[in-house]
Formats: C-alpha cells, sequence, structure tokens
C-alpha cells in the first residue's frame, strides 16, 4: 500500500473509530465505546474506504470481517496512534511521586490519620508508603525518604532532621478506670494488665514514676508491634506506653486516655532521613509537611494525665 501524499492523509478520527471497529468487529460494539451511535461509526467508515479507493470490512449478516487490506491497514494504524498516544503523553506533566519508608506503627498512628490532608494540599503527588520493620535501602528498595527510630549518624551520604523526640506516656481505655483509681504507686498495677511491646519500656517506666524496682514482675500480654498494644489498649484489654505523638488524636477524640502523668524520654527519637546528593521536589515537599505537622503537635502540647485533668 503507497503512502498518501502529504496534506491527503485520512481523517485522524475516522482512524480511530476504524481501529476501535476492526477490534470488535462491529460497528454497535465500536459505537458503544466511543459514546456514538452506530449510524455515525458506519458513516465514517464507508467515508475511509471511498476516500481510500477500497473496502476495509466485509459486512456479514451477524458481524465484520477485515478484509486482506484491512487486516494490514489496520496493524499500521494501531502502530500510528500508539506512537501518537505516547507523544501526547510526553508533553503531559507528570505526577511527582515519592516512596517513603516507615515502621506499621508509624504509617498506622501517625502518618495515615493525616493522608487526607495532605492529599487535599498535594493532589500532584503521587505518594507510595513502604510500611516494614525491616530497614529500608535508599538503593536497592527505591526509597526516597525515610522515618527512622534511633540516633544519628545513620550513615555516610544522608540528610538527617529531627522529627520528634521519643516521649513516652501510659495510655489505657477510659472505660478500663471506671470506678477505679489510677495507678499511683508500683503496687497499684497489680489489678491491671501490662501491654508490652518490643521496646520494653515497662521497667524503667515503673522505677522512675512509679516507684517500684525495674526488675518487679506484674501481669502483662507482649506485642511485636506498638499498634497492636494500642489497639489492645483502646480495646480496654490493658495499659499501653506509647510515645504521645502516636495517642494524641486518640486521647483528643476519648478513645484513649493519659493513666499517668510521667512522661519517659528515650536515648533514641525519630528523623527524617534522606540521600543528601538527590535532589527532589517531591522530597522536600513530603518533608516540609511533615515537620509543619509535627510542629502542631508541639505546640498542642502532652495530654494531661489524672493529676492534670
Amino acid at each position: 500500500m503507497t503512502d498518501a501524499p502529504a496534506g491527503r492523509l485520512p481523517s485522524l478520527n475516522a482512524l480511530r473509530m476504524f481501529e476501535v471497529a476492526a477490534r470488535h468487529l462491529s460497528f454497535r460494539a465500536a459505537a458503544d465505546e466511543l459514546g456514538l451511535t452506530q449510524g455515525a461509526v458506519a458513516q465514517q467508515i464507508r467515508g475511509l474506504e471511498a476516500e481510500l479507493g477500497l473496502r476495509l470490512f466485509d459486512r456479514l449478516p451477524r458481524t465484520l470481517a477485515l478484509t486482506g487490506e484491512g487486516r494490514v491497514y489496520v496493524a499500521d494504524v494501531r502502530r500510528a496512534l500508539a506512537i501518537i498516544a505516547g507523544a501526547t503523553q510526553q508533553l503531559r506533566p507528570q505526577p511527582l511521586s515519592l516512596t517513603l519508608s516507615m515502621t506499621p506503627s508509624f504509617a498506622s498512628k501517625w502518618l495515615i490519620p493525616r493522608l487526607p490532608d495532605f492529599t487535599a494540599r498535594y493532589p500532584d503527588l503521587d505518594l507510595h508508603l513502604q510500611a516494614t520493620e525491616r530497614l529500608s535501602s535508599f538503593q536497592a528498595d527505591g526509597v526516597d525518604l525515610a522515618v527512622r527510630y534511633g540516633r544519628p549518624p545513620f550513615g555516610q551520604g544522608l540528610a538527617v532532621d529531627l522529627l520528634f523526640e521519643q516521649e513516652i506516656i501510659a495510655v489505657c481505655s477510659p472505660r478500663l478506670l471506671q470506678g477505679i483509681a489510677p495507678p499511683r504507686h508500683a503496687a497499684d498495677l497489680a489489678g491491671f494488665t501490662l501491654l508490652h511491646d518490643t521496646n520494653n519500656f515497662w521497667p524503667e517506666f515503673i522505677e522512675r514514676h512509679l516507684g517500684g524496682a525495674a526488675e518487679t514482675s506484674f501481669r502483662g500480654i507482649s506485642f511485636s508491634q506498638t499498634v497492636h498494644a494500642l489497639e489492645a489498649a483502646m480495646a480496654g484489654q490493658g495499659i499501653a506506653l506509647a510515645n504521645r505523638f502516636f495517642v494524641r488524636r486518640d486521647i483528643e477524640e476519648g478513645r484513649l486516655r493519659r493513666l499517668h502523668d510521667g512522661t519517659l524520654r528515650t536515648r533514641a527519637d525519630f528523623f527524617l532521613v534522606r540521600p543528601r546528593y538527590r535532589k527532589s521536589e517531591a522530597v522536600d515537599r513530603v518533608a516540609a509537611w511533615m515537620l509543619e505537622e509535627v510542629a502542631k503537635d508541639i505546640a498542642a502540647g502532652l495530654p494531661p494525665g489524672p493529676t492534670g485533668s
């Protein structure tokens, strides 16, 4: 088949209808896909055939069949339409994307409740969350920004910003204390179940704030993740220790209450970590938003305990 002279190319709209009709072998199905009438599609195909001077379809009683020329032509038309679609897509602004790594507890208790604000503010940014206890690699795992718990330095070539300090408070369901005085001393914990996570802050918290020995043993349940201990606490199953930034909303909305005024500061904090050499508008925007959200939490202060309420 010879190329059409420049300036005499068939209508792009007719070619698109031809490709769809050839794919379905039906003018009716092509019309449904394109949102047109069957007659409009058939008319465009007849016009294309008249312009080319040959038949592209054999009209059979219940279907269509491509002619030999039609089979050859549709293959070239599909390639041409794909090239046009690809070229057009490259001209359009591509959405910014970013992969953020964090622990499941951080994702569940801090980040996810704030996502509606984030997506409303940055609708053009695709955020991919990688929630794992494993230390993700910026290169091997394609991570752009990470929340890490510990103390710097975290490695050469990494930029580090303090996100928030580890401030541990004791929380439980308000139902747990109905008709019961909050514990003031270590002995008062005998009637409660202590909910532990892998950090195991209870011995230090008891020794520092409740006057008990670090090796004192109490009834408890252990969880592999902080978020599960907090879910158990909200269900009224015991008392949990957690970072105050993780539980502020739960306290404000009445799912948890602070049990004691004591706060435990640890030697490790939460940091935003990213490769220093990478320049990324998406990373800068997400990091700035997270730091802004933390600033709001810090300004709100610690929720009061029973003696401060």
